[in-house]
């Protein structure tokens, strides 16, 4: 069976302009825990200030990111049929949201020290997990929420505002905390605190920034069905969706190649910091500039990228976004030069934002009715079942060839094979009728 639509199903109310910019402003919310923890800051500090040692605290930070991908692969998909029984997808978001931002603050408490390695693995991994089920949720409110014809300008517009906010809370982090002089609030140099403080400034920033979309985006109307029903029903629906994955042909072969190429991308998010202060000992101060000027050439492509969607489909935009990387990200696994690594690095993003921005409209375009939630779910099974392989590739890698450089050149691999796998895939465009399901 091969599906080829935006769900029919709608939101209680129509979204308007507020409830459309609230719902791209949880993208702006959310990267600042990607960029600020997962990527250039809280990682590098991990290696270096907490566990000592950059090669082998890459190898850990690796391992905890794994060990998340292996809980979002259980949960997700459970969690997303569960949901569509019940129709609303904001309770679902807003406890999610809560446990991230309570582990997050809790980093704050993680001090320069190899006894609290552990300590801040389990919380990394455990904040990690609750931040991914949130896109499950988010994600899976596109279908409804985006005007017809405007679903890939809406992911891709989202992506892109996400960037602006990653690049914002960057500059926060960098003049506000990591390089003021004085340190604000009596922060103590010795301890790091001023590092440790982006912890604090994330969960501020997640939970002020994500507070519209429950206050202005509709949430599709409540079904009525009890906890105890929507459960029962959802794990029989979900069991139902496994067994007969070969009617969803086209999605199938959709899930496995996004899956290998979004675990490339999401492998580069991870160590993308460790491997610019490692490899090439950019300071954190340098991290955080680069880091700046990387989401400024990301946001620009998701931004640009999100007509070319709309207009010829997300398959040829994720394919032409994946080239670009390869054409990138080959030169960055061999050269030497430091100014040579940032202008190839910043090219490289234009093509970050919209392979991820069409991959989630062609999952919402491709959803079948009443589903939504459940394949957003299995869309992120499929990305986190394989989400330890990049890790665990970086990290292996990286420890027998004793070099970084051998642990980026694996996500290389990964993004070749997604993209064959990918050319498998039927195109999908403008919204056309749901076929039934029997």
């Amino acid at each position: 069976m091969t599906v080829t639509n935006v769900s029919a199903r709608s939101a209680a109310r129509p979204a308007g302009k507020l409830g459309l910019f609230s719902w791209c402003l949880f993208d702006w919310a959310n990267s600042a825990f990607n960029t600020v923890i997962g990527t250039f800051i809280f990682s590098v500090y991990f290696a270096r200030g907490i566990h000592g040692d950059e090669t082998t605290g890459s190898a850990l930070w690796g391992y905890a990111i794994g060990a998340s991908g292996l809980m979002v692969a259980i949960l997700s998909p459970v969690l997303g049929a569960i949901a569509d029984r019940t129709g609303r997808r904001k309770p679902w978001l807003a406890v999610l949201v809560g446990l991230t931002v309570g582990m997050t603050t809790l980093l704050w408490f993680a001090e320069p020290d190899p006894s609290f390695t552990l300590y801040a693995l389990v919380l990394v991994a455990l904040s990690s997990t609750s931040f991914a089920l949130c896109d499950v949720f988010y994600s899976a409110m596109l279908p409804s929420v985006a005007p017809p014809g405007m679903v890939g300008r809406l992911s891709g517009w989202g992506w892109g505002l996400g960037y602006v906010g990653g690049l914002l809370s960057l500059v926060a982090a960098l003049f506000g905390l990591v390089q003021a002089e004085p340190p604000p609030f009596g922060l103590d140099p010795e301890s790091q605190e001023p590092v440790r403080a982006v912890t604090l400034l994330v969960a501020a920033w997640f939970t002020l920034f994500a507070l519209p979309l429950f206050l202005f985006t509709p949430d599709e109307p409540a079904t009525g069905v009890p906890a105890g029903r929507a459960v029962r029903e959802g794990l029989a629906q979900l069991a139902r969706t496994l067994r007969e994955v070969r009617r969803y042909g086209d999605i199938a072969r959709f899930l496995l190649a996004s899956a290998l190429y979004r675990d490339g991308l999401n492998t580069l998010f991870a160590v993308g910091g460790l491997y610019a202060a490692g490899t090439f000992g950019m300071s954190f101060e340098q991290i955080l500039i680069f880091a700046i000027g990387l989401n400024v050439t990301a946001g620009i492509g998701a931004a640009g990228f999100a007509f070319l969607d709309d207009h010829i489909g997300p398959k040829p935009t994720i394919l032409i976004a994946l080239a670009g990387l390869l054409a990138f990200g080959l030169p960055l696994v061999l050269i030497s030069d430091i100014t040579l690594f940032i202008g190839l690095a910043l090219g490289l993003g234009i093509f970050v934002g919209p392979a991820q921005a069409a991959s989630r409209s062609m999952m919402a375009r491709m959803a079948p009715d009443e589903m939504e939630t459940e394949m957003f779910g299995l869309y992120a099974m499929t990305g986190k079942a394989v989400a330890f392989l990049g890790p665990l590739a970086f990290a292996a890698a990286t420890g027998l060839f004793d070099s970084q450089r051998a642990g980026m050149a694996t996500i290389l691999l990964f993004l070749i094979a997604g993209g064959a796998i990918l050319l498998t895939v039927r195109n999908v465009g403008r919204p056309q009728p749901v076929p039934e399901r029997g």
